[in-house]
């Protein structure tokens, strides 16, 4: 069925993002030939970190009627959640291992209704490097390589950053650098301690106290922020949102504005998360107006509050952390983690700088979960990947250490200001140059632009 004039367009990284715009190539391609080959490292296809099985049925911080894959149909995810159960509404919050399944009907079924000159090829491997010189060539870890004509890169989240100023947590027994692998020899009878206040917080929260009802809880973070709930409030466009938020070219003014419009939106009756959903609309127009400086303003002085804000918990879930904070089972605290101290016992003592003091304090714990979020400095990364294409200078960091460097439907660009045709990212470190790039609703629009992108420029070249 194929042959040398055969298309193959490779995606290193098969969860939502590298899923989704395989679905889209493979719904949409028509006269040329075209192999789509989806390249996942781990064992499951179409589900990546977020929406893995798992033991503890970790849920969705989206309603349902807000995650459909599909730009086009919005209740797509609906309706198959309502084949599952009929019951289901439209502001359920649901498992994430359901919205995995979801993903894997939807490539399932796009492979299996697209034309006979596409193909989808489903290929386990560690993608280690690829290279540009002589057309592209993607090389595992085994030693075998695929040619191809163009390359997405949909590496997911990486790992967390180590909180400590040190780097001392990373081989110390009992850190869990994965936070959602409990540690079997941890003590339950000793606290946990969690480090980090957002939504993977009150994942492992919720997951520890299933497992053991009984068990204290500290939680820490610089701020001692926990987010709030999340609310069916109606996603409408607020008209006035963006004339006004346009015209701030500080942060400062940003802040006001953004302010001043929850209070417009609360006095016309509605609820501020409007008004939060209004501003996330215009964020990515409003990252790339705002020069560098005021950026680097945003992250060290605002950021926070708008992660806090923007990222909400599913009231089940908030009313959870609120009762375990209550009872004085759940402990939250505000401070910098220093040091952490593995003891001969086995426990470990957490020293640990209360916000707004010198003095250090101390957590006797039997175990730490990291869940200060990804890492999404590539100077850091430890992916073998990422790691060889920015030493080579293939791809390049930006400026603030937020993600990579790209153009136009995320076509990489390298260290030298090249662009690299044919390679392509998708993925949340588009946040360096849209800032709202983690959610499905903005990865699922890179995911389709980019889709489109491929095969336009797939005709032009023909």
């Amino acid at each position: 069925m194929f042959d040398g004039s055969c298309r193959t367009i490779a995606i290193i990284g098969a969860g939502y993002s590298g899923t989704v715009v395989a679905i889209n190539l493979l719904r949409e391609a028509a006269t040329r030939p075209l192999r789509v080959v989806l390249v996942e490292r781990g064992a499951a296809f179409a589900r990546g970190v977020a929406y893995a099985s798992r033991d503890y049925p970790y849920m969705l911080n989206v309603p349902t009627s807000h995650m459909s894959a599909t730009s086009a149909e919005p209740d797509e995810f609906l309706r198959f959640a309502q084949r599952q159960n009929p019951s289901v509404r439209g502001d359920a919050f649901l498992p994430r291992t359901l919205y995995g399944d979801y993903l894997d009907e939807l490539l399932r079924n796009a492979a299996a209704r697209s034309r006979a000159n596409v193909e989808l090829v489903l290929r386990n491997g560690t993608v280690v490097d690829v290279t540009t010189e002589r057309g592209l060539a993607v090389k595992f870890a085994d030693g075998s390589t695929i040619a191809a004509d163009d390359v997405v890169l949909a590496l997911g989240n990486p790992p967390a950053a180590d909180p400590c100023c040190g780097g001392s947590l990373v081989a110390i027994p009992g850190v869990r650098p994965d936070p959602w692998t409990s540690s079997e020899s941890a003590d339950p009878a000793m606290p946990l301690l969690i480090i980090g206040t957002g939504l993977t917080m009150a994942d492992v929260v919720c997951a520890t106290i299933a497992k053991t009802p009984q068990r204290r809880i500290y939680v820490l973070s610089r701020h001692g922020l926990v987010p709030p709930e999340q609310t069916n409030f109606q996603r409408v466009p607020v008209p006035f949102a963006a004339r006004r938020l346009a015209a701030a070219t500080s942060i400062r003014r940003l802040v006001a504005d953004t302010r001043q419009l929850v209070r417009e939106v609360e006095q016309r009756g509605g609820d501020w998360r409007t008004a939060v959903s209004a501003v996330r609309h215009e964020a990515p127009s409003l990252w790339r107006a705002l020069p560098t400086t005021e950026r680097r303003r945003f992250l060290r002085h605002v950021r926070t509050y708008w992660d806090v804000h923007r990222h909400r918990l599913p009231g089940s879930v908030r009313a959870r952390i609120e009762a375990l904070h209550a009872s004085g089972q759940l402990k939250l605290h505000a401070g910098r983690i220093v040091e952490v101290e593995a003891m001969p016992s086995g426990d470990l003592n957490a020293h640990w700088r209360p916000r707004g003091h010198t003095l250090p304090l101390t957590l006797r714990v039997s175990e730490i979960a990291n869940c200060t979020g990804p890492d999404y400095d590539v100077r850091r990364s430890t992916d073998p990947l990422l790691s060889t294409l920015a030493a080579r200078g293939t791809v390049a960091p930006d400026e603030l250490g937020l993600g990579m460097r790209t153009g136009a439907y995320g076509v990489v660009i390298g260290s030298r200001g090249q662009t690299e045709r044919r390679l392509y990212y998708v993925g949340p470190m588009l946040r360096a140059t849209h800032w709202e790039a983690t959610a499905a609703a903005e990865l699922r629009t890179h995911a389709e632009a980019l889709s489109r992108h491929l095969l336009v420029q797939d005709r032009r070249s023909r």
